[in-house]
């Protein structure tokens, strides 16, 4: 704790003291926890570090506060008081040491990115009161893409092939395209579509691994190669220091991170309850795009997928065009319309179609009889028969129609 106290302190600078300050909080306090970013919001980081930790008491005018933001945030259920606070975060004091954190994240080539920076995601303060307390990014890039220009692409870990084949498709069109590929790291539909980003990528970062836990370690260990490759070409971050456990907790609220940092969340495959229909909801709650691919009605792995289109909380994907479509301003992406053999028929009226449909294959017709017929008026007949003449459909031979040779 006396790191804390001296590290915070103006003899670093005052943007020195913050980043000390946040890299601190990380530690003591869990993501999310919003008594405490309710009293950062309050104080500011440098003096929130001194109240959560014991070294000075909280006023009543900063529990006032507190409350207030809480109020506005409709989050002061379960409130018990900051001192309660204080004593939960009391545990954790004793292993606060954010000098030896920031000098690990600087060994692995990363930093610290906090609220107080230029380059800062401002799409994250959507998050409102939750918006993290800082990031800790492993990556060559300092700057993270703008909302615009990324997509959650998630899913079931024990994805299948169908699952697989469709990831890699979305996931590389987008990264050749530029778009920046988002996803948690995991197995499954996860680590498909962070490789087939990084196949497709064609520089900048082409795809981001939001982790629940320390990003000094590679978790799940059988994505280290992919992970390691992730920090070295694109970017690993996580809103937890150095050294700490994924927990279900920390998965749970890393989901609203994906969501938040995307224009889009695209679900490829997804069971009932899957995690990945956490992600969804939290882009659902931002007014972020949600999308979902459809998959087998016999799959059980894309049940979620067909729950988020039934419910109209998704719009159906089939393609990389499809999902830049959405991601993109307006106009920017816009997909072709399918193309296919035009059929003879094709701009046709109904009337020229039932004459069509009237004429016989080999013995010709008097245009009194294809009038009966069709059931069409001789004028509608001839007028008729003069345009499919010219389209090539029908042929004349001594006063009657028939269709033309090769038509039938």
């Amino acid at each position: 704790m006396n790191t804390v106290r001296n590290e915070c302190t103006s003899t670093v600078g005052e943007a020195g003291a913050v980043v000390v300050a946040r890299a601190a909080l990380t530690r003591l306090m869990e993501p999310s926890d919003l008594a405490g970013l309710a009293l950062i919001r309050v104080v500011g980081p440098v003096h929130a570090v001194r109240i959560a930790t014991g070294e000075v008491r909280a006023g009543t005018a900063t529990e006032h506060a507190v409350v207030q933001i809480l109020d506005e945030a409709g989050a002061r259920s379960g409130w018990s008081g900051l001192e309660a606070a204080v004593g939960r975060w009391a545990p954790r004091v004793k292993d606060l040491a954010p000098d030896r954190d920031l000098a690990v994240i600087r060994c692995l080539g990363g930093g610290l990115i906090v609220p107080e920076d230029d380059d800062w995601p401002q799409a994250l303060a959507d998050l409102g009161l939750s918006e993290p307390i800082a990031l800790w990014c492993r990556s060559p890039y300092r700057v993270l893409p703008e909302v615009s220009r990324c997509v959650a692409v998630v899913g079931s870990r024990d994805s299948t092939g169908y699952g697989a084949s469709v990831t890699g498709q979305i996931a590389q069109g987008l990264a050749e395209r530029g778009i920046t590929v988002v996803s948690g790291g995991a197995y499954g539909i996860d680590a498909h579509a962070h490789r087939a980003a990084l196949a497709g990528g064609n520089g900048g970062i082409a795809t981001i691994a939001v982790m629940a836990g320390g990003i000094d370690r590679y978790y799940p260990s059988g994505n280290e190669d992919l992970l390691r490759t992730i920090s070295q070409e694109g970017a690993m971050i996580a809103e937890v220091p150095p050294g700490t456990n994924p927990t279900r907790y920390r998965f749970l609220q890393r989901n609203r991170l994906i969501a938040a940092l995307c224009a889009v969340t695209v679900v490829v495959e997804a069971r009932w309850r899957s995690g990945a229909l956490s992600t969804a909801h939290h882009a659902d709650s931002l007014s972020r795009q949600v999308a979902a691919v459809p998959g087998s009605v016999f799959s059980a792995n894309s049940a979620g997928c067909h729950r988020l289109l039934r419910e109209g909380s998704a719009v159906c994907v089939t393609d990389a065009t499809e999902v830049a479509e959405l991601a993109g301003a307006s106009g920017e992406h816009l997909a072709d319309e399918p193309t296919g053999t035009s059929a003879e028929h094709d701009g046709l009226n109904v009337e020229d179609l039932l004459l069509l449909d009237a004429l016989p294959v080999r013995q010709g017709s008097a245009p009194e009889k294809l009038s009966a017929v069709a059931g069409l008026g001789i004028a509608s007949v001839l007028a008729g028969l003069g345009r499919l003449e010219l389209m090539g459909l029908a042929e004349r031979s001594n006063g009657n129609w028939k269709l033309r040779k090769g038509r039938q």
